[in-house]
């Protein structure tokens, strides 16, 4: 994440925001793929926790972060304030994963 400081609080202990470049976001869609849907299944029916599934958002989360923090850059911030993290299933069936992380880009000294 190329130095870029994320945050979900308003503000940077320490720093001092001295520019704001606006809102920005980075968003993820994924798949979930056959194989992981039918063990899930299996792990509804027997109980317990998915960690395929727990894997596959993780990832999706980290990478939203990633394509946030590239944005900051390319606007000449070096951090993102206030992010906020939201997750949403969408397709026929439900079988994608949509994970959007916004923010406000800052230049903090």
């Amino acid at each position: 994440m190329q130095n870029v400081i994320l945050a979900t609080t308003p503000t940077l202990e320490g720093k001092q925001i001295v520019n704001y470049h606006g809102v920005i976001s980075g968003e993820v869609i994924t798949g979930i793929n056959f194989v992981k849907d039918f063990f899930a299944n299996i792990r509804n029916f027997v109980g317990g926790r998915s960690g395929s599934y727990e894997k596959e958002l993780v990832q999706a989360r980290e990478k939203a972060l990633e394509e946030l923090a590239d944005r900051a850059i390319s606007v000449g911030a070096n951090a993102v304030v206030g992010i906020d993290i939201d997750y949403e299933v969408l397709g026929q069936n439900n079988g994608m994963l949509m994970i959007i992380a916004t923010g406000t880009a800052v230049t903090a000294v």
